[in-house]
């Protein structure tokens, strides 16, 4: 599998954006779900894509992921076109330089939570003494060191998601997505989750991207994208958000 390398210099954006279009046919309608969206998204920062659901977000972060293509207008991830990429091209950057995390959290039943981690990490051609050490340090970041030979089926929700978070952490990826990551949770686990996506942007300098519709994460976000019937109604960085970069400059 090739290797697709980073490009992106301290002044670049991560994850750009430019005019974006994506529409859905059904028989003969044709349903536009993104309307020539254009954004940036720097390193280090924690975004949140609001908005009710259909509104296109999950499309957007499909996109920007290179899990979906546009049907027009340009994604730049960490430098590279992802248009550009072939197929190959495109699942080796996927590989090296992104992690995701889904509301449903992926996990294996048959593997325990240290195997989940490692799982992904042995697809990367690391040695098996730095994956079993990436997957410990990861799920002792997360909390979950003392639970790391537990089954999914003796862990609780907000674990499993910890689990998911920690396989994405692993790989130590610049792009972080995550797609309704705290829907399925109640408010103390959504609220360990928030705090540890959040912790990941600050502390590795990953750009993490979140969609969701739960409003306890937009105090706890660096910027907030508002997104209605496919464009972005807002873009803005919460009070508390605000507060914190003027506390620490």
């Amino acid at each position: 599998m090739p290797t697709i390398a980073s490009t992106t210099s301290a002044h670049t954006p991560a994850l750009q954006a430019r005019s974006v279009h994506k529409s859905f046919v059904s028989g003969h309608i044709q349903n536009t779900v993104l309307h020539d969206l254009t954004l940036d998204m720097r390193a280090g920062e924690l975004t949140l894509i609001s908005g009710p659901s259909g509104c296109g977000k999950s499309t957007l972060l499909a996109i920007l992921s290179g899990l979906q293509p546009a049907d027009a207008g340009e994604v730049r991830a960490l430098g590279h076109e992802l248009s550009g990429l072939s197929m190959r091209e495109l699942e080796a950057f996927r590989l090296q330089h992104t992690g995701f995390v889904f509301q449903g959290f992926n996990l294996f039943p048959a593997l325990t939570a240290l195997e989940q981690v490692e799982l992904p990490l042995s697809y990367m051609g690391l040695d098996r003494n730095v994956v079993r050490k990436r997957a410990m340090e990861s799920l002792e970041e997360v909390g979950l060191g003392p639970r790391m030979r537990m089954l999914p089926s003796e862990l609780s929700g907000g674990e499993k998601q910890r689990v998911a978070i920690a396989r994405a952490l692993a790989k130590q990826p610049e792009l972080l997505f995550a797609d309704e990551p705290t829907s399925a949770l109640d408010a103390a686990n959504g609220q360990i989750i928030i705090d540890i996506l959040h912790r990941i942007a600050r502390a590795h300098g990953t750009t993490v991207l979140c969609v969701s519709h739960d409003p306890r994460l937009v105090h706890h976000a660096d910027r907030v994208l508002a997104m209605e019937d496919g464009r972005i109604l807002s873009d803005h960085v919460p009070p508390a958000s605000l507060a914190t970069a003027t506390e620490h400059p």
